[in-house]
């Protein structure tokens, strides 16, 4: 069994033991290569919700999973009818748990040398097969990167990124090949800057963007480079430098005229929710209506066909639009707009939803018990946060603290502040943002 071939076997056992036994968080479970490989070499041994999952999707006890291979039966030489007749009966269908354990643990590692070599053996060039392996490799993390936790997928990030690094250093590159690595180096660089940024380290964060900026000019990708600067928007946002992400928006749309793709709906969307901070309605607004003049004319480009972090779908529209005005408080916007959150985290109910991603549907919880506040309803704040606090530790990235640490905020001012139920929520809140970003890479 080769690692694509267990993965795809590994999510629908997880969606499956989701559905027994309620627990949503096991529908975004997911297994990087590496760990795959580390299993089944015997390095390290499942843990947590992973041994669930194995189990149920073998249908053995995870004890025997990782017990020892039996011992194979020697057969007397001398009887050869009943050998001939023992080999006739085995096939690969009836071996063990332990013997397809091994032998998918050495097809994994061969699948990995034999990917080695095949790059190794192109050393005095960029052949075909290297790029098309950066390219499958960088497609694939960045289609599940917002439905995973962070640690399934750094560890292949990072070496990606330092493989096309390599290629773009060795001078080997033909002229053709040199602008698609460096626009494979901007989409790795600016998905570990949004992987450090949900490490909270916004430094790091900024040093990487930078580097997927210098790349993505070095590429002539207008739609990277427009990216990018939404990018450091995002960070600046959650960094606390609304200021800063306005000019980032602002810049990336400067960078954007011409373009179709949803980016450009995206920019405006973090312009309309840094302006909020700043307290700007009328900027607010404005860039919301070009959000949705940018919608109407989007047609998808090879970005938006990246999906994950690259794509910029209607039902994040939504969510932006209702963050941008819970961010301005304006108490006569507010019976609306709990119909308008309530649409948004309707947008996220389904994790099968291509669109699906953990961090955006907690937004939405979180600005749908921000709206409800603002109308003075604490226990529909309390029911519409729930989820995000039931969300487990590798799961918990600086936005989804920030976003559920607002509400808290929020819970301290009359006329709620006094209510049982806001005080229990706010210790509750207080206990969710102390576990440390750290734990998503367990």
């Amino acid at each position: 069994m080769d690692y694509r071939t267990f993965i795809d076997q590994y999510h629908q056992a997880a969606q499956s033991l989701a559905g027994k036994v309620r627990d949503s968080s096991l529908t975004t479970h997911t297994v990087s290569d590496r760990t795959f490989e580390r299993w089944y070499s015997g390095r390290v041994t499942p843990q947590n919700d992973a041994r669930r999952i194995l189990a149920h999707l073998f249908m053995r006890p995870i004890h025997e999973l990782l017990s020892e291979a039996p011992a194979k039966e020697h057969l007397p030489v001398g009887n050869r009818s009943s050998r001939q007749s023992s080999l006739s009966d085995t096939n690969v269908g009836a071996a063990s748990g332990a013997e397809q354990q091994k032998m998918g643990r050495d097809a994994a590692m061969a699948a990995r040398r034999a990917i080695e070599f095949a790059m190794g053996a192109e050393h005095n060039e960029v052949g075909p097969e290297t790029m098309a392996y950066l390219q499958d490799e960088t497609r694939r993390i960045a289609g599940i990167y917002t439905r995973v936790p962070l640690g399934a997928v750094l560890d292949d990030l990072t070496q990606l990124q330092d493989r096309a690094f390599r290629l773009l250093e060795s001078g080997r590159a033909k002229p053709s090949q040199t602008r698609d690595l460096y626009f494979l180096a901007s989409l790795l660089s600016g998905m570990l800057a949004k992987a450090s940024h949900d490490l909270a380290d916004p430094a790091s964060a900024m040093m990487q963007a930078r580097t997927a900026a210098v790349c993505a000019d070095k590429a002539e990708h207008l739609g990277m480079s427009a990216w990018v600067r939404g990018l450091q928007s995002l960070i600046s946002y959650w960094a606390e430098r609304p200021g800063d992400a306005l000019h980032f928006a602002r810049q990336g749309a400067s960078a954007a005229t011409g373009l179709t793709g949803s980016v450009t709906v995206w920019l405006a969307g973090l312009e309309a929710r840094a302006a909020a901070v700043l307290g700007d309605p009328e900027s607010v607004a404005a860039a919301n209506l070009r959000g949705r003049e940018a919608r109407d004319r989007t047609a998808s480009d090879d970005l938006d066909e990246l999906g994950g972090n690259f794509v910029f779908p209607a039902c994040r529209q939504d969510y932006y639009e209702v963050e941008a005005t819970v961010l301005l408080g304006h108490s006569d916007a507010m019976p609306g707009l709990v119909t308008r959150a309530e649409q948004a985290v309707r947008g996220f109910s389904d994790p099968g939803d291509p669109h699906w991603a953990f961090g955006d549907a907690a937004g939405a919880q979180s600005n749908l018990a921000l709206a409800r506040l603002g109308s003075g309803d604490v226990e529909g704040a309390a029911a519409a946060v729930q989820p995000v606090l039931d969300l487990p530790p590798s799961q918990r990235n600086v936005g989804i603290i920030g976003s559920v640490d607002r509400v808290r905020v929020s819970l301290l001012r009359e006329p709620v502040r006094d209510a049982v139920v806001a005080r229990d929520l706010r210790d509750e809140i207080a206990m969710f943002g102390r576990q440390p970003p750290l734990a998503l890479l367990r």
